[in-house]
């Protein structure tokens, strides 16, 4: 009688370890994209503002988030995952509210950031706390389980916030964090194991973080304000050669710093450095694409925020159903002909929006079919190259690897959002030859992705573990 009531106990806590691990991880996914579709009013709020200054909603948050993925990981090793996601749990909510509650958009953008060092330190760390609860065989079905909230996160993304900017407005979409960080908080309280912190680890390199903060700031920057500057006055220049500077002493650091934001030994796998490369590509490409696509239907076909949420909603949960089944796929065919039938599918998508979308409204016979269709490219894509740059690392580096990747694609998002304001220009309804020419620009970088994707080995199965690629998974499948 006393055994079934121990293990009912055990499987009770270890289900309210993943809900509460879960939340965490709804969380950050959720704001990587619930603000696309708050941009629109955003951009009534803030009607002195450029595009381009309000641009940095979405990367300062991205570039945040991605910089210091793997600098919060080893955090998390080195003090403990309990205690590093509940810093980061804390961050995240405090940052929520202010960007609730700012009055200006400098103050707004500082949360955002701020709101980026909480998710990155929340989201390793959840999924450490998840691994030390369950059992070593049932690790493979409980992270799925948690990869496919983020997954459900980013398909319910676009129609919560237009239902929340609907009901009160912008500033709702940050503060539904509050409650549900308040609730994560508290029964985490009860609930999370203690972790064991290794005080013999080496420091992570903070220092490092922040220059790779630095040198992506000043990419993006000179990218957003080139056109307003102009591409070679001294503002424009100053940006670009900062960026090259400070990516070069970023990258002396890495080379010599025995705990490194990148570890470059990684690159030492072909495989590894190809699925990178591809990802920072594609992620150009598509993170334009998901922004423009709001902005199109709200100022060309002038859609409420609500329509425009749930019209874009059947693509991501295309994206979800479909994920699982590439993995599956690539494990059995290999990576490459997956990744590259999957960019193929994507880049049609991308031209039919291009070659068949005008200014009439038209949403079952023109925009769904392509929405349909991109997102079956996503799913075939993103997901599986995650699995695919950790496919060739030994286990015990597989978080690390997962880390980088997830990098690789918040730098290729930032580039895009920001290359995005240089497509779409500075009117304040761009016209339907931007968009245009915006989604052939998505579908130009996801074949040249495509390509890039030729130089993986032909039948590179998908050898690693659902521990080791879930992380990724979680955040790609947007």
């Amino acid at each position: 009688m006393t055994e079934p009531l121990v293990l009912r106990a055990t499987t009770e806590r270890t289900t309210a370890i993943f809900v509460v691990t879960a939340l965490g991880a709804f969380m950050a996914s959720l704001d990587l994209s619930i603000v696309n579709i708050a941009f629109h009013a955003l951009q009534s709020s803030f009607p002195h503002d450029s595009r381009a200054s309000l641009s940095w909603v979405i990367t300062g948050y991205a570039i945040a988030f991605g910089a210091l993925l793997v600098v919060a990981g080893r955090t998390a090793d080195r003090l403990g995952a309990r205690r590093v996601f509940f810093v980061g749990l804390g961050v995240f909510c405090l940052a929520s509210a202010l960007c609730g509650v700012a009055p200006s958009l400098p103050l707004l953008i500082a949360g955002r950031i701020v709101q980026g060092f909480g998710a990155a330190a929340m989201l390793p760390s959840s999924l450490g706390l998840l691994l030390a609860s369950v059992p070593l065989a049932k690790r493979t079905v409980t992270v799925a389980r948690w990869a496919g909230v983020g997954a459900l996160a980013v398909a319910t993304g676009p129609t919560l916030g237009a239902l929340l900017v609907t009901a009160g407005g912008w500033r709702w979409v940050f503060y539904v964090n509050v409650p549900i960080g308040v609730a994560a908080w508290i029964a985490g309280r009860a609930v999370l194991p203690r972790t064991e912190a290794d005080a013999t680890r080496a420091a992570p390199d903070y220092l490092g973080a922040l220059l790779v903060c630095g040198a992506l700031g000043a990419l993006v920057l000179g990218l957003t304000q080139g056109p307003t500057w102009g591409w070679a006055t001294p503002g424009t220049l100053g940006c670009m050669a900062a960026f090259v500077l400070v990516g070069v002493a970023f990258a002396v650091r890495c080379a010599r710093h025995p705990e490194p934001v990148l570890d470059l030994r990684l690159f030492t796998s072909r495989t590894f450095s190809v699925a990178n490369a591809a990802m920072i590509l594609y992620a150009v490409g598509f993170f334009g694409m998901l922004l423009g696509n709001i902005l199109f239907l709200q100022g060309v076909w002038h859609y409420t925020v609500l329509d425009a949420g749930l019209a874009v909603t059947p693509g991501p949960l295309v994206v979800a159903c479909v994920s699982s089944s590439a993995g599956r796929l690539a494990s059995r065919i290999g990576f490459r002909a997956v990744l590259l039938c999957g960019s193929g599918v994507l880049a049609t998508g991308l031209l039919f929006y291009a070659l068949r979308v005008g200014l009439r409204p038209d949403y079952l016979a023109v925009w769904l079919p392509s929405t349909l269709l991109v997102g079956l490219g996503i799913g075939l894509t993103f997901p599986v190259l995650g699995a695919t740059a950790v496919s060739s690392l030994a286990p015990e580096r597989f978080s690390v690897g997962s880390a980088v990747n997830q990098t690789a694609r918040q730098v290729g998002g930032s580039v895009g959002v920001a290359l995005l304001v240089v497509i779409l220009g500075s009117s304040a309804v761009p016209p339907l030859a931007s968009f245009r020419h915006l989604w052939e620009f998505g579908a130009a970088m996801t074949v040249l992705s495509g390509f890039v994707c030729l130089l993986l080995p032909r039948r590179s199965a998908a050898r690693a573990s659902a521990s080791a690629v879930a992380a990724p998974a979680a955040a790609v499948t947007r």
